[in-house]
């Protein structure tokens, strides 16, 4: 059944600056979720490096057996990270158009909010929330409780 597990931004020294589950998850350690951000976007650089093609952003998709771990890197440097169950239609265009736009308009226009600082904005938070909690149960796929 597909649906979306997961979303986390990573800034460009590879920090995690936001993260959010949409599906009840075994626990992940706050400072867990960190050492596997800074991986991936730790792979991503090497692999945009050692890549034939010229201007590549490197890995954009992981396909494992459980799980799509969709990746889009940003022209500032921030990456976007979505986890997802695997053959899940449009994740990667929902998570290049949509989730980017949201975060374009109640991050970046914030005039408070500074490059590679903890995303807290809540109009943020509320509207990803909306839109992938919509999506998952386009999919018939719950949320966890608050």
């Amino acid at each position: 059944m597909p649906g979306i597990y997961s979303l986390w931004i990573v800034g460009r020294n590879g920090g995690l600056l936001y993260s959010r589950d949409f599906v009840q998850l075994p626990p992940i350690e706050f400072n867990d979720k960190l050492r596997l951000a800074s991986s991936w976007f730790g792979m991503c650089g090497i692999s945009a490096q050692l890549s034939p093609m010229p201007d590549s952003s490197g890995i954009q998709l992981l396909q494992a057996d459980t799980f799509d771990l969709h990746s889009f890197h940003t022209l500032t440097g921030t990456t976007f990270m979505l986890l997802a169950e695997p053959q899940t239609p449009d994740a990667a265009e929902l998570l290049r158009t949509t989730v980017y736009e949201l975060y374009c308009d109640y991050v970046l226009k914030n005039p408070f909010h500074e490059m590679d600082q903890v995303i807290k904005s809540e109009l943020f938070d509320q509207n990803v929330v909306a839109l992938l909690q919509a999506t998952n149960r386009r999919w018939g796929v719950g949320l966890p409780p608050q």
